[in-house]
């Protein structure tokens, strides 16, 4: 063998150890990191802050699979009397009806959701849900953004029907809780099934409620309709206020709950704008959020289980002259396995 195809060989083996170095090194990292991150995760996970006589964590798997069905909707109802003219509109958005697949890994969840609407183009429509339940605070958010709003509008006793793309609706949606009987009471029994709950118990809340938005007209109203005037509605309200929550178990496998945030409005930016002539509300006799939830859980064994739940944000405004109730529903149906 020549010198030089000597020391070639000798630079391949050499590069070749460190290859295999930098990949065991690259690994070992890797290890410690994915490692570390479980110790905080589990940490987190099983620490006692709750009444074990009341609430445990699932003994079984360290992760959850769950298959959901999700149908969510959005209805506005408003009737008064603007100029010596009297209206009232029954409106509501497309239903939105998505399969999910969820997996919770020590209390952290991802999930993918399909829309068969979306997929063959026929929903448009966009939404975004977040939620956070721990065993002290709660937040629920979600956003929409709908031009799917139709219904009818009874006006100078005439009736005009609304079509999908006359308008456009934005709604943001912001409530937080805070648990006071947080040992013995479980949100995330009802809505993660990240606890279980093991006896029947309640809790008063604390909390807040935000909602922000807009529904204005189109263009696409305009070129159906020329003499159909241009109008914006906005709402921006902040909330205060107090409700109670309650699980009731029954034969160790069935969880039923019920729960209610009404807050009271202490803050609004709520204005009416036609034509460009901007009207903001005043002499209000009634300014309401409500937040409400209801869910029921099954467990068949330790591993497997199933339910439903229901949440609501509801928001009645009435001053002297205008009456305006929305309500934005989501309803949920789930089969779940810990692994």
């Amino acid at each position: 063998m020549s010198k030089q195809a000597y020391d070639f060989n000798k630079i391949c083996f050499v590069v070749i150890l460190l290859a295999m170095a930098m990949t065991c090194t690259a690994q070992t990292r890797h290890e410690r990191v994915r490692a570390k991150l479980d110790s905080i995760l589990s940490s987190r996970y099983f620490k006692t802050s709750y009444d074990t006589n009341y609430v445990v964590r699932p003994a079984e798997g360290k992760v959850t699979v769950k298959l959901r069905l999700n149908e969510s909707g959005n209805s506005i109802h408003a009737k008064g009397t603007v100029n010596d003219v009297y209206s009232k509109a029954d409106l509501s958005t497309r239903n939105k009806t998505t399969v999910a697949v969820a997996a919770i890994y020590r209390g952290l969840s991802v999930g993918l959701a399909i829309n068969p609407d979306k997929i063959k183009g026929a929903y448009k429509d966009y939404e975004f849900n977040m939620n956070y339940y721990s065993s002290r605070v709660s937040f629920d958010l979600s956003y929409q953004r709908s031009s799917t709003l139709t219904g009818d509008i009874e006006r100078n006793g005439g009736t005009f029907h609304m079509q999908e793309g006359n308008t456009t609706m934005k709604v943001f949606n912001l409530a937080g809780y805070y648990a006071f009987n947080h040992r013995k009471f479980s949100y995330s029994a009802a809505f993660t099934q990240s606890f279980i709950q093991r006896r029947s118990a309640g809790s008063w809340f604390a909390g807040f409620s935000y909602q922000g938005g807009s529904i204005k007209t189109t263009d696409d109203l305009k070129e159906r309709n020329p003499n159909a005037p241009e109008v914006r509605l906005y709402i921006g309200h902040f909330g205060i206020g107090g409700g109670y929550g309650y699980n009731l178990v029954l034969g160790k496998k069935w969880l039923f709950h019920l729960s209610a945030l009404p807050t009271f409005v202490v803050y609004n930016r709520n204005n009416f704008t036609i034509n460009g002539d901007r009207k903001y509300a005043k002499h209000i006799k009634v300014n309401m959020l409500f937040n409400e939830r209801a869910a029921i859980v099954y467990n068949f064994s330790p591993r497997f289980f199933a339910g439903a739940t229901m949440t609501m944000n509801s928001s009645i405004f009435d001053d002297d002259a205008v009456t305006i109730n929305q309500n934005k529903w989501r309803v949920r149906a789930f089969v779940g396995v810990r692994l």
